[in-house]
């Protein structure tokens, strides 16, 4: 018996040793998970840095993570949190902590992104893209150290979604004694490129468009085994990562497209998981660039679009659904009485009323990666580039390589662009709030309307569901009549993973998690 119980343990620790490779679909931005919002970057984040809560793996059910525990009070507008005991920071090449996680580290780490004034952010002037989307300086009244193992958020007005903010990558902890250590060096930007979390792995080393490697944390305040290395391989191109997957070089992928899902289906050796997401693609307009700016260009070009025809072609499964509101209809408070609308002819009289009969030329952004609800940018502009020619239209595609790209357009260099949206939680305000409230109107790309952000307010503060989806419902009618977006598809979401590949669960958004993930 203890022969066949060491011969176990000696092929559990085998196991557990075997490095995991999964194969990327870009760069990250950088590795201070409250600068950056796409999921390339949260991706990696994500394994480096944990918050106060978190989501039940798999599921949208909020659980204790660096906070064991946590007191709302009866209008919603205090949260107070116990902090767990004992969690340990990285330990680098470039940073060796010297006490466990602590109520210091919390204050730091929100302070920074609320208050102008801070230090650190006046040492390393950023900016915090989901937390100004959430307007999260406006919304709190102070950040409390009650003790050392206790904080205490306050709110200006109730939010019943505050919650759910925390569980968010930009809201992971940082190390106060490691920012201190920065400061006093003159180097506060090295928190972008050198990162200390709590998460079950730390940075090892990085090389852009190649290749960013993970070891494990041995201080982890879970314990859970892992393998000796993570390693992200990057490859941009959707066919590439099908081809490493199918060889084995690497045990699991970003999403796949519709169309390659054939490639993989029935390999002895790969593994297809599959999700409805709560996700959306579309097509953002610069609110501040003529002649986007007036509404009935942004109508006119919008049901010029033959989303049918585009629909066939990238989506060729047929389980993608047209997007028609800002989030899909499984979210409670989805207004099912809008429709989208295809009529070329009356885009021409839009045109024709705006002063425009003869057209126009504008700038059409092509996402430079693949994503499951926009598997091929370049191919989607040309179908509206070809659409939008039958009305007058002349568009220039333009793309850039994924950082540019995300950075010219939150500089507002565009006239329309390419993007999407994921979330955790079948929640509308997170779909509205972040992406089209006027706290984040930065280069153009959000919507700024006062009865819009009036409504969303009055949702957060409404405990009654019926009500605050009525609020909801009125919000959508605005976005649809003012059409800041062009809004194009919901889609399932498909992983493919190699089935040597053990304790792997896919999330609702799609984004990976590999703490307690091995090979056998």
């Amino acid at each position: 018996m203890a022969a066949l119980l060491l011969a176990a343990a000696t092929s559990l620790a085998a196991a557990s040793d075997k490095p995991i490779v999964f194969c990327a679909d870009g760069s990250p931005e950088g590795f201070d998970p409250a600068l950056w919002d796409s999921v390339v970057t949260s991706n990696a984040t994500g394994q480096m840095f944990q918050g106060l809560v978190n989501w039940k793996r798999g599921t949208s059910e909020l659980v204790p993570e660096l906070a064991t525990a946590w007191t709302v009070s009866p209008d919603a507008r205090t949260f107070t949190f116990t902090l767990r005991q004992g969690v340990q920071f990285h330990t680098t090449p470039y940073f060796t902590p010297s006490r466990a996680l602590n109520a210091d580290d919390v204050l730091f780490t929100f302070r920074r992104m609320t208050d102008p004034k801070h230090p650190f952010t006046q040492a390393f002037p950023a900016v915090y893209v989901h937390a100004q989307s959430l307007g999260l300086a406006d919304q709190l009244a102070g950040i409390d150290r009650v003790d050392a193992q206790t904080v205490r958020f306050r709110l200006n007005k109730p939010n019943i979604n505050f919650l759910s903010y925390l569980a968010a990558p930009f809201a992971g902890i940082h190390s106060a004694e490691y920012a201190d250590k920065l400061l006093r060096e003159g180097r506060a930007s090295a928190i972008n490129n050198q990162p200390v979390g709590t998460g079950p792995w730390r940075f090892k080393s990085y090389r852009k468009d190649d290749v960013l490697r993970l070891q494990p944390h041995p201080a982890y305040w879970r314990g859970a085994p892992q393998p000796r290395a993570l390693v992200f391989a990057i490859s941009r191109e959707p066919n590439v990562r099908v081809q490493k997957i199918a060889r084995g070089e690497c045990h699991i992928a970003s999403p796949i497209r519709d169309v390659d899902i054939a490639a993989l289906s029935g390999h002895p050796q790969v593994t297809i998981l599959k999700t409805q997401a709560l996700n959306i693609s579309y097509l953002a307009f610069n609110l501040l660039k003529p002649p986007v700016n007036r509404r009935e260009v942004r109508e006119a070009l919008d049901i010029a679009i033959d989303r049918n025809a585009l629909f066939k072609v990238l989506f060729p499964r047929g389980d993608a659904l047209q997007a028609v509101s800002a989030f899909p209809p499984a979210v409670p408070g989805y207004n099912t009485a809008l429709r989208n609308e295809f009529d070329p002819a009356r885009a021409k009289a839009l045109l024709a009323q705006a002063g425009l009969g003869n057209g126009f030329e504008i700038d059409l952004w092509a996402l430079p990666i693949s994503r499951p609800t926009n598997p091929n940018g370049q191919l989607m502009a040309q179908m509206i580039q070809a659409d939008w020619a039958r009305i007058g239209v002349r568009a220039r595609i333009v793309t850039y390589e994924w950082g540019e790209y995300l950075k010219r357009a939150s500089n507002g260099e565009h006239f329309v662009y390419m993007s999407g949206w994921t979330s955790d939680v079948a929640n509308a305000d997170d779909f509205l709030s972040p992406n089209l409230s006027c706290a984040n109107s930065k280069g153009g790309q959000r919507f700024c309307n006062a009865e819009f952000d009036a409504l969303l307010e009055a949702a957060r503060a409404e405990t009654d569901v019926a009500k605050r989806n009525r609020l909801f419902e009125r919000a959508q009618e605005i976005f649809k009549r003012e059409r800041p977006w062009m809004t194009m598809a919901h889609s399932s979401i498909y992983i493919p993973l190699r089935k040597d590949l053990i304790g792997f669960t896919m999330a609702p958004n799609g984004s990976v998690d590999f703490e307690g993930v091995t090979r056998r």
